[in-house]
């Protein structure tokens, strides 16, 4: 068991405007809630006015938006004085490319490679001649020289600043830009000509080089500081598979914080487990959302909505129609667009590598350009490892070799396909070289998997919303119970600290909007029928996007339409099949705020809210039955800011708004939410031995004509939690009737309904008489 390890955590999104004395405000509420930390987003100083925190720019400095040190203090004294320990988020991957804000940054911008930071960031000294790209201006830069003006020794261009290289600031400005260590470009030539590494296809985010050690001392300083001196307690780590080495990181970020609770945001495929020796607690809990919605979601009806979804739109197998060939049409756009500068780094490493020897040598640089592609977006997970995790060879397969070889027309081109993979695979040698290509590789695989799944595929296939989360499996939404048990059996074997989520920060939708999408596969036909009306009533830029918008209303509720105006808008352009973030089309995105207007937000979108009105019940149980399986299942639940309650939220921006803790629980069901919440956190802070490291899991099974839809396990012999699932199916069904469910020997008190108590073999509709889900613990 890892050591102080949470028993609940509670994230709390950090901004201007809502810092270190809002939350220390807010901690008398949360230690009531029954949470043992708190859990904040990135606190180091950031690019200003960011309302994430993601964009570091000093890691010496805790933010002065925020608060400052002092106000990080203060906050930590409170919650330490009612009892909460604070969990802090960090960035070790990557810094906001702000020269003005990194110190850092534009030192090297000033002195080059020879500066002392240049050692910092990934940066391709041989390429540009040397000079770091820097894609900032809005147009060709013949355009724009008369925007750019020199302050003495440095270089504006309207709210930008740049260092001038010392000896340049008398040059004639052509002259003196070509004299710089850097180049100013067009935004449009980042795709293409960026020479250093960012995070994902973000320029505005450069990499940082933490395998090397005084690196990474220098960016962990701060936190290891008040790590050791005890305002900080733990540490969730963003994006690791973005660092060349991972395991590497880990075991020095572990020597560093004595090993302190720690897990981190690795996404896991379905079949893919996290690296055994990595010295973490576990996930950020991705794996687990997954597996908790998937329970809620009827197969047979995701498999309905599927055919239906394909009618409605006609959409090509590969444009959204059917998964596989949609991810891989993703992947290949996106390797071969979003990411062409990162190839083409590769690119150039492998025909240095093959160079020196006779066998590889004579491979052509488009032919090792095309098997990087080919073999890229044939990785079936985020990425193969350098250490730790499953062996490269099981995930860079000879079979995704086989296919990558028949893009080629002639076979002795093909084997370029060989070579990359060898490399890639550590066989063709173990030098600096080779290891650094085998890390970019799994870096460009991370980044690539990410645009093209989350960030592509998972707009454009859209048959099911709620099975479209981070770490989601689109081609199986739905999850049995057994699959289930068996999962939560792992985790508390393996993983028994690991987080565990339902909503965050970066969720496409909240889980209760996710909740209410699910019951729509329960009802396929049904909703097919109000679709069909809804759809007559208003015309739609594209029928993809009306399908997903119509799927949105039903889990949102009544809205403001400027929310789902943005919604979709941004769902658009991810999608990027009419229009994209960089090439906007006006005319379909001026379709899209009308038929967001007119439509969804219209008359025709009352009719779908009467519609679910009508579901109420089936969402109240899916909403419920999500929570009290996510605080008591193996894990720590993470609970994200306001999700106690009634939580309905859409994509960032949406879902980051500051946290409010003056409102008044404002429905039933946000009132029950929040009773299970406190009786679910209480219990696990009471009573850890019965959740923790130590604990037990046992699944439980009901048995009768409802057996199928009573989700029920129990936790070290003390706790029995019982769900219902698919409760729509179950009432067209006949509802319980005879099910029972034999309870472990004792009597059992139910403590979300006071006063009742069960023992032995019991009528689920009993159990479930005035709640769809039951929290029992056995008396002593």
């Amino acid at each position: 068991m890892t050591p102080h390890a949470p028993t609940g955590t509670y994230r709390l999104q950090l901004q201007p405007e809502f810092g270190f004395a809002a939350a220390a405000a807010a901690v008398p509420y949360l230690a009531s809630l029954g949470v043992s930390h708190l859990h904040l987003s990135p606190v180091l100083e950031a690019v200003p006015g960011s309302t994430h925190g993601y964009d570091v720019v000093d890691h010496a400095r805790v933010r002065e938006e925020l608060g400052g040190e002092e106000g990080l203090r203060a906050l930590a004294r409170t919650a330490h004085g009612h009892g909460l320990g604070l969990v802090v988020d960090i960035v070790p991957n990557h810094m906001a490319t702000a020269p003005r804000h990194n110190r850092a940054l534009w030192d090297v911008l000033k002195d080059g490679p020879s500066s002392p930071f240049a050692r910092w960031f990934d940066i391709d000294w041989e390429a540009q001649g040397g000079r770091v790209l820097l894609p900032v201006l809005g147009g060709p830069v013949g355009d724009e020289l008369a925007r750019l003006t020199v302050d003495g020794d440095v270089l504006r261009y309207y709210d930008h600043a740049f260092p001038l290289r010392p000896g340049t600031e008398s040059l004639p400005l052509p002259e003196l830009l070509d004299a710089q260590w850097y180049r100013l470009t067009w935004w449009r030539l980042a795709r293409t000509e960026l020479n250093y590494r960012r995070f994902f296809t973000i320029s505005d985010l450069i990499a940082v080089r933490v395998e090397e050690p005084e690196v990474f001392d220098a960016t962990h300083a701060t936190v290891v500081r008040l790590l050791r001196e005890g305002v900080v307690d733990g540490l969730r780590v963003d994006h690791p598979d973005g660092l060349a080495d991972p395991g590497a990181y880990l075991d020095r970020l572990a020597g560093a914080s004595g090993g302190r609770w720690t897990v981190v945001e690795k996404i896991l495929e379905d079949d893919e487990r996290l690296p055994a020796a990595w010295p973490v607690a576990g996930t950020t809990g991705y794996d687990a959302l997954r597996h908790i919605d998937g329970l809620f979601t009827d197969p047979a009806g995701a498999d309905r909505l599927l055919g239906l979804f394909r009618r409605f739109t006609d959409v090509a197998d590969d444009a959204g129609g059917r998964w596989e060939p949609t991810a891989r049409r993703a992947a290949h756009q996106v390797v071969a667009h979003g990411l062409a500068a990162e190839v083409d780094r590769l690119t150039r490493e492998a025909v240095a590598l093959c160079a020196p020897d006779p066998r590889l040598r004579d491979h052509a640089p488009w032919a090792l350009r095309t098997a990087l592609r080919e073999l890229l977006v044939r990785v079936p997970v985020y990425r193969p490892y350098v250490s730790g995790g499953d062996a490269p060879d099981t995930v860079l397969t000879e079979a995704a070799a086989e296919e990558a070889r028949a893009v080629f027309a002639v076979p002795e081109e093909a084997r370029a396909v060989d070579a990359v993979r060898d490399l890639a695979l550590g066989r063709l040698g173990a030098g600096p070289g080779h290891e650094a290509f085998r890390a970019r590789f799994a870096q460009t695989s991370s980044a690539l998997r990410a645009k093209s799944v989350e960030d592509a595929a998972f707009y454009r296939y859209t048959p099911l919303l709620s099975a479209l989360e981070v770490g989601g499996c689109p081609r199986e939404p739905a999850v049995s119970a057994e699959e289930f048990h068996a999962y939560c059996a792992r985790v508390q074997r393996d993983w028994p600290d690991t987080s565990t989520v339902l909503s965050t920060h970066d969720t496409k939708r909240s889980a209760d909007v996710r909740a209410g999408i699910s019951v729509l596969s329960q009802c396929p036909d049904r909703w097919e029928a109000v679709l069909a009306e809804a759809a007559g009533r208003t015309a739609a830029p594209d029928p993809q996007l009306a399908w997903a918008a119509w799927q949105m209303v039903a889990g949102l509720g009544p809205a403001e339409p400027e929310r789902l105006r943005e919604a979709m808008l941004k769902h658009a352009r991810e999608a990027g099949l009419f229009t994209t973030w960089t090439e906007q089309n006006a005319a379909y995105e001026d379709a899209v705020r009308d038929f967001v207007a007119s439509g969804p937000c219209g008359p025709a979108g009352d009719e779908v809210l009467r519609f679910m009105d009508g579901l109420l019940p089936h969402v109240r149980a899916n909403v419920l039955g999500a929570a009290v399986v996510h605080l008591t299942m193996p894990g720590v639940p993470d609970l994200y800011q306001g999700s106690e309650r009634e939580y309905r939220a859409l994509v960032d921006p949406d879902n980051r708004a500051p946290a409010r803790f003056d409102e008044k629980a404002d429905s039933a069901l946000s009132r029950e939410k929040e009773a299970l919440t406190r009786a679910a956190l209480r219990l696990r802070g009471e009573r850890p031995e019965w959740f923790g490291g130590a604990a037990t899991y046992e699944p439980l099974t009901a048995r009768g004509p409802g057996g199928a839809h009573c989700l029920a396990y129990g936790r070290s012999g003390r706790v029995v939690v019982a769900a219902t699932r698919l409760s729509l199916r179950l009432a067209e069904a006949g509802g319980w009737r005879e099910t029972e469910l034999i309870l472990p020997e004792g009597e059992w008190s139910e403590l979300l309904v006071p006063e009742r108590w069960f023992g032995g073999p019991t009528r689920v509709s009993e159990l479930f008489g005035e709640l769809p889900v039951a929290l029992l613990v056995r008396a002593d």
